[in-house]
């Protein structure tokens, strides 16, 4: 009976010490994760997240203006402009789509704005119809910028693709539809972080799992590896079938965009890491200082050493790309192999070594098998 006392006594003190630590304000058992949290969680909503949506907004508000344009005088001049816009605003959205998270979550605002391959039979029949409910979740994969890609782009030219639209004027309608939800979408998600949501996520600093830093960061992770690692490169190389899927490439029809939208992708990502704020350039509070201090108290192995050295070989491979990421993919997908490989890497610093020296439990599944 003395023995079984003794065990059940170190037991419940395990447990209490345990507790004790998972609704404080430290990231570790041992008491030495005193990194400001809060200052870090003000440096990405303040610096980074909010003025990120701001700029996209601004673009999002510009794609559908244009669209407007295009659809009261459907003209060779303002559907080139209209063009361009697309790619201006979907470019800038590789710098928001990390952050699905609060409004942008409660939306399933990524889904809406960027899934792909696009489902053009779809498209096709509801503009046929001309009757169609765009916020249906069953309609991600019809809208978006995927969507835009392909009636801007997949029918040739910009004379060509002029008489295909005017030829049927319920697509320019559908084109003015996607871009209005779009930026109904991000007005919508930028106001929520401009007002009250903002200070909800700062506040939270709490290191247990419903934490703002801890729930960031498994959106965060999972965003490198489903979204960009697999997304962007991995899906289209056949990383995972050991069938190449050309197309599965984002910006599939206007085709030259895919490398610019991956590597933007990939900056902001990185930017985000070193905490760079979006308008003064500057490293702020950041996962990077967060690892350092840790790795100062525990004089351990330097992990932001590894995952700079990362960055660097990522970003070496990909210059070797082409600027069309299917024809990358149809010509010599080893490269496109290649880039998943070194993407690849990162994925085990961040998922497993960074998160475990930021006690930091992953919360979501990993369906690919690594």
């Amino acid at each position: 009976m003395i023995k079984i006392s003794k065990f059940l006594l170190i037991a419940m003190l395990a447990f209490a010490v345990a507790c004790s630590t998972d609704d404080g304000e430290g990231g570790d058992s041992t008491g030495s994760d005193n990194f400001d949290r809060g200052k870090m969680l003000a440096n990405w909503a303040d610096n980074i997240i909010v003025p990120s949506f701001v700029a996209f907004q601004e673009e999002t508000q510009k794609l559908e203006d244009i669209a407007g344009a295009f659809a009261e005088t459907p003209d060779l001049a303002v559907l080139k402009t209209l063009r361009a816009q697309y790619k201006v605003a979907y470019q800038e959205f590789q710098t928001v789509e990390m952050f699905q998270i609060g409004k942008a979550e409660e939306l399933g605002y990524r889904n809406f704005l960027n899934t792909y391959p696009t489902k053009t039979e779809n498209i096709e029949s509801k503009i046929a119809s001309g009757s169609y409910n765009l916020e249906l979740p069953s309609s991600y994969a019809e809208q978006g910028f995927p969507a835009l890609d392909y009636l801007l782009y997949s029918y040739g030219t910009a004379e060509e693709t002029l008489g295909a639209l005017t030829a049927n004027p319920e697509s320019i309608n559908y084109i003015l539809s996607v871009a209005e939800h779009i930026n109904t979408l991000t007005a919508e998600v930028t106001t929520s972080w401009q007002g009250d949501y903002r200070d909800t996520f700062v506040n939270n600093t709490s290191s247990s799992s419903t934490g703002s830093v801890d729930r960031f960061t498994n959106d965060y992770v999972m965003y490198y590896e489903k979204i960009l690692r697999s997304g962007k490169i991995g899906y289209p190389a056949g990383a995972f079938t050991g069938s190449p899927s050309p197309g599965n490439v984002e910006g599939l029809y206007a085709g030259d965009i895919s490398k610019n939208l991956y590597l933007q992708a990939l900056d902001s990502f990185e930017d985000f890491y070193y905490g760079v704020t979006v308008n003064g350039g500057e490293n702020g509070p950041s996962y990077s200082q967060y690892l350092k201090y840790m790795e100062d108290k525990t004089d351990s192995e330097s992990l932001t050493a590894s995952i700079s050295d990362q960055f660097s070989a990522i970003r070496n491979q990909s210059s070797d790309l082409n600027d069309n990421l299917r024809l990358q993919v149809e010509t010599d997908n080893s490269k496109m192999l290649a880039a998943h490989d070194e993407l690849q890497k990162l994925v085990i610093l961040l998922k497993v070594d960074m998160m475990q020296t930021l006690s930091i439990s992953v919360d979501y599944v990993d369906s690919d098998g690594d």
